[in-house]
């Protein structure tokens, strides 16, 4: 039986006008290397190196004898979508079925499983030859980085510019499954191999409610409207969010959903701590509207040109 679980910016300065270069995700080119720290990681030996090897491997490496994660990957997203159903089902006995999924998938979600693989630097361990994935993970990384430390284990959602890549996912889906076909598909070794990859565990009382119910829920309490205006920018997804007429929340991003969710976050933070938690009493800025508005916009635009340039998030202060 499963046991129930209890920014620093870089300091470069390059000039205004020109491009930010982002570091590369690096690789580990000594397989035995890589093979070890997984290993040291997992504080787990591994009866057949390969099945590792295999997880290692991307699939534009891929080819003639070298085999992708791909198999490996489908075995993981399984078995870890079992092992926390065991799990839930364990340590939530009064839990009903929709709550029970709703925790299922915050502990497994893409974004969740992606921090993962920043928060232990797997993406360095990966086989691969696609300096476009190198890209989008190296922006994924740095901007996961700017936020606070606690953040990325506990946003299940997303909530960064960058979506995260599907890529650093598959990645712990597939050291997952290794470990669960090397134990000959012991689910109860698997948990108890890989469980502490997933701390802290989203738990009944600990979950990050989907922010826009969240918000729909605040704004019924206090009987105010709320409304979200969408368009594109380029390539970039903005999203105002209104509440009682006034606009409260800003958000944009590659992927219209997440610009949705930074919104939806940046509304709540202004309502529950900010400076417009008048909004909800009042359905006036008492005169911050305007000032307010056009501040948040200047923010948006630098915002919206930074992930134009692929550079670093900036850091309002």
């Amino acid at each position: 039986m499963m046991e129930p679980a209890s920014r620093k910016r870089r300091a470069s300065s390059p000039p205004p006008s020109g491009p930010v270069t982002l570091p590369p995700p690096g690789f580990v080119a000594d397989r035995e290397e890589a093979a070890a720290r997984v290993e040291r990681l997992l504080r787990y030996q591994f009866n057949n190196r390969s099945l590792l090897e295999e997880a290692l491997t991307h699939q534009s490496f891929a080819g003639g004898a070298a085999a992708s994660y791909q198999r490996l990957e489908f075995v993981g997203d399984a078995a870890l979508g079992l092992a926390f159903s065991t799990f839930l089902y364990l340590t939530n006995p009064t839990v009903g079925p929709g709550a029970l999924s709703t925790l299922r998938a915050a502990n497994i979600s893409t974004e969740k499983l992606a921090r993962v693989a920043v928060r232990h630097d797997l993406y360095p361990l990966l086989r691969r030859n696609c300096p476009r994935l190198d890209l989008l993970v190296g922006q994924f990384i740095q901007s996961v980085k700017q936020e606070l430390e606690d953040d990325l284990g506990t946003t299940p959602y997303g909530g960064t510019v960058f979506k995260a890549p599907k890529v650093l996912a598959d990645i712990v889906e597939a050291i997952a499954a290794a470990v669960y076909v090397d134990c000959n598909f012991d689910l109860e070794k698997l948990w108890k191999v890989t469980r502490f990859l997933f701390e802290p565990i989203v738990t009944a009382e600990t979950i990050d409610e989907q922010p826009v119910s969240t918000l729909h829920e605040l704004c019924q309490k206090h009987g105010k409207d709320i409304k979200f205006k969408t368009w594109q920018k380029g390539g970039t997804a903005v999203v105002n969010v209104f509440v009682g007429g006034a606009l409260v929340g800003m958000g944009s991003s590659e992927q219209m959903v997440i610009a949705k969710l930074n919104a939806t976050r940046d509304a709540l933070s202004k309502l529950l701590g900010g400076g417009n938690q008048q909004v909800l009493t009042t359905g006036v800025g008492h005169g911050l509207g305007v000032e307010v508005g056009e501040l948040r916009e200047c923010k948006q635009k630098l915002i919206e040109q930074c992930s134009r340039k692929h550079w670093p998030k900036p850091i309002f202060k």
